[in-house]
């Protein structure tokens, strides 16, 4: 997950300003339970069908958060690919879009929670990127422009509300992996030679990318409900190497985690900072996973969940 940036400035309006006709020219509340965008839409109208693909390996947090989500709660129609025994998040997700039975595929975290407005915002962020760019490459909750720059709304643990809503989806280099979207039509799939369960959201995009397609945060607001861990694995630098050498000619790349360069100087810091982390303030979690992802949102557990 993404460093808890600074508020920024809204994107600047587009010129034909479908977003600005869906969401009614209401301005956007930073309440994170209340819906940025208040879509025409009529109660009766279904949201168009999905499959949600999961990379599990703890099948607890995957019922306690992803599955407690209000739009899993009843017979909800939707279909669900619980990927367990891969040994990488590409070749899980790549064999999940060859069984998908929809176009439009969402994966999650399996420690995900969507709140009750999550589909709404996902339904209305397709429909305007749809309007502004048929040929969209892959969406999110959370990315960073080239510049740096942070867009979207998410919940994480131990940084509270990173973000904020935003009246349009907005153009960005790479996407945190935590909620990623995109259509199996799209023919794009992962690197099955990226080891481990790190930086596929940043190849996703840069395939996404070198296809011609544009990739967007969304104002979709979701909860991280994660250990916060400020000293990384080893896996997650072997992933970043991996992904530098495989996009060289595209550097630099502005990860939610880190910026890779030719030199790789942010990396070498970011090494630093965890050895201090680690060795004179001996701290290496910073937030703690909460039992109730609704909690953080100031709402009780519903008596009993089914799943």
């Amino acid at each position: 997950m993404p460093a808890r940036n600074a508020r920024s400035p809204l994107p600047p309006k587009r010129g034909r300003g479908d977003c600005q006709k869906l969401s009614g020219g209401r301005r956007p509340s930073r309440f994170p339970s209340l819906d940025p965008f208040i879509f025409v839409l009529k109660k009766s109208l279904s949201i168009r069908p999905i499959t949600f693909v999961v990379a599990v390996n703890n099948r607890e947090i995957f019922e306690r958060n992803l599955l407690a989500s209000p739009c899993f709660r009843t017979g909800h129609g939707y279909q669900i690919l619980a990927q367990e025994g891969f040994d990488s998040a590409a070749k899980a997700y790549n064999d999940a879009i060859d069984r998908s039975s929809n176009d439009l595929i969402v994966f999650c975290h399996q420690d995900i929670f969507l709140p009750e407005t999550w589909l709404r915002q996902l339904e209305g962020a397709v429909t305007c990127v749809e309007a502004q760019d048929p040929g969209w490459g892959v969406l999110g909750s959370y990315g960073k422009t080239q510049d740096g720059r942070g867009w979207g709304h998410v919940y994480s643990s131990g940084r509270k509300v990173i973000g904020e809503p935003l009246q349009q989806p907005v153009p960005i280099q790479t996407l945190d992996e935590i909620v990623l979207i995109l259509r199996k039509s799209s023919g794009l799939r992962f690197d099955d030679t990226l080891p481990h369960f790190h930086f596929y959201g940043t190849d996703i995009c840069m395939r996404a990318a070198a296809k011609g397609m544009k990739s967007y945060a969304i104002s979709a607001f979701c909860i991280h409900n994660t250990h916060q861990a400020l000293v990384l694995p080893k896996e997650f630098y072997t992933c970043c190497r991996h992904v530098r050498r495989v996009w060289k000619e595209y550097l630099p790349i502005q990860t939610t985690c880190v910026r890779l360069t030719r030199f790789n100087l942010p990396l070498y810091r970011r090494r630093l900072q965890e050895t201090y982390l680690r060795y004179i303030r001996r701290k290496e979690v910073g937030g703690i996973r909460a039992p109730n992802p609704q909690a953080v949102l100031g709402q009780p557990a519903p008596a009993s969940d089914s799943q």
